[in-house]
């Protein structure tokens, strides 16, 4: 697979609850490998008594009333334990290389022959966050699988193919074809059965020629028995492929996990979340952060034909282009297209992925040429004016100017809320680009809905829990939302 699409435009490693979100350090397909809260606790600490604790943590924190004496004594080896670190002796803390601290920090040893010195302040601070990211695809020693993507009382992982072979694992569950979630898998799998749906089943073969005798793909609202427990996919409002998972145990205990999805109404009629008890929420908290309260898929996306249209009638030799990641963001650019009646360029890579999702409104309106059609469609990362500058120069002539979208929810603004007129393009020369809030995980407001409709005994958050100060915001509002 060709990571283009994800790589130079998702950095993004702080809280969502940060205010301050950077377009640059965006993460719409979840790009925060922070899998490394509390994964070295004893399964029978801090995991068991997470699970006890229903969704108030505050039982899992000390007394703020500590003895300032025993703060004193903090010696380096509590913090060795408490990053999860081996304790090391006083001799071997002195001998300590900096390659030790690097496969310490889950990186890989840098090359004798290659002398961070060399390089420029300014490139060391630019690749610092790719790196941090990067380094999570190149480690090759598997890490402990943290808690969080285990589902206790049965031998399955969700979304957790980057600590290789799990102990206690016989099935692993993939929830969609994002990096971010199938991380980990390769040609070389071999550690158990991969589960997910039939569409990403697809993807695992043609773009990460996963082996297919490891891949179990299971249907949409088909409910199968696996090792004794009945497991169910339920459409997730994500991307192509996207699932909710839901888990029904032997002893009538019911896990949800949403992985990433856009909650909506519709999911609140299936048979098996209405008026049905789930007993663990596993939930996408991507954008658990009141400031993001999106308008609906359906009105950014009216807004979107109309201004492509209005931009139209003004300067008719317009090259249209729509961000999109590997997948996902589809709707987009395929509301353009039936809006215009014209067909979708993109490269031959992006082709076979949409081709294989056996869409007939995809496939049979792809153009493998990019001089037939108006609308084409790029890596979010190419939505840059001076990207989009060099790609109009190969269409000059038959093109004056480009108009682009990029359609994600870090583009939202609290200022602008559902108003979406009042969204100011980035306009230079002849690159015009408009980023829209459309958006493929739920909204705190959907959340909250969400939530309050299904009222689960417990709430996981899966996004952004590497930060205590986050996971006691978010469990905050899931202790408001419950309370209602």
């Amino acid at each position: 697979m060709d990571f283009s699409d994800e790589d130079d435009d998702e950095d993004c490693f702080g809280s969502r609850f940060n205010d301050g979100v950077n377009e640059e350090e965006e993460d719409e397909e979840g790009f925060v490998f922070n899998d490394d809260v509390e994964e070295n606790e004893e399964e029978e600490g801090f995991a068991s008594d997470f699970y006890k604790a229903g969704s108030d943590w505050s039982c899992l924190v000390e007394d703020e009333e500590t003895d300032s004496s025993s703060v004193k004594k903090m010696k380096q080896s509590n913090l060795f334990q408490i990053w999860g670190l081996q304790e090391n002796s006083p001799d071997t803390t002195k001998k300590m290389k900096q390659t030790d601290l690097f496969q310490s920090w889950g990186l890989q040893n840098p090359s004798p022959f290659t002398s961070p010195a060399s390089n420029s302040a300014k490139k060391t601070t630019s690749a610092l966050g790719k790196r941090r990211r990067d380094s999570s695809f190149s480690n090759d020693s598997p890490r402990p699988c943290p808690f969080y993507k285990k589902l206790p009382g049965t031998p399955f992982t969700v979304d957790a193919f980057r600590y290789g072979c799990v102990q206690g694992c016989s099935a692993y569950f993939l929830t969609h074809f994002h990096a971010d979630h199938y991380i980990g898998l390769t040609k070389a799998w071999s550690h158990g059965p991969i589960y997910c749906s039939s569409l990403t089943s697809r993807l695992l073969r043609l773009s990460l020629s996963v082996n297919p005798s490891s891949i179990h793909p299971l249907e949409l609202d088909v409910e199968y028995t696996i090792n004794g427990i009945k497991v169910t996919l339920i459409e997730a409002n994500h991307c192509p492929g996207a699932a909710l998972i839901h888990f029904r145990l032997l002893d009538g205990t019911c896990y949800l996990h949403t992985g990433d999805f856009r909650a909506s109404k519709q999911m609140q009629t299936h048979p098996l979340l209405f008026n049905q008890r789930v007993h663990v929420l596993y939930l996408d908290t991507t954008y658990c952060n009141p400031r993001y309260k999106f308008p609906s898929k359906e009105d950014v996306l009216s807004y979107v034909v109309r201004i492509t249209k209005d931009f139209l009638r003004k300067q008719p030799k317009t090259l249209i282009v729509v961000g999109s990641y590997s997948i996902g963001k589809e709707c987009v650019y395929l509301a353009i297209a039936k809006a215009l009646g014209v067909k979708i360029f993109a490269n031959a890579s992006r082709r076979r992925i949409l081709q294989s999702f056996g869409w007939d409104d995809i496939s049979k309106n792809l153009s493998t040429d990019g001089k037939a059609t108006c609308l084409h469609v790029l890596p979010m990362s190419s939505l840059k004016v001076e990207r989009l500058d060099e790609h109009l120069k190969i269409y000059r002539e038959q093109y004056g100017a480009v108009l682009a979208f990029r359609p994600t929810g870090w583009t939202y603004s609290e200022k602008i809320g559902e108003h979406l007129d009042l969204i100011k393009p980035t306009s230079r020369g002849k690159i015009t680009i408009y980023g829209v809030p459309y958006s493929e995980h739920s909204s705190f407001t959907e959340l909250r809905e969400f939530v309050q409709f299904l009222r689960p005994d417990k709430i996981i958050p899966t996004v952004n829990n590497g930060n205590a100060g986050t996971r006691e915001k978010m469990q905050s509002c899931f202790r408001e939302w419950l309370r209602r």
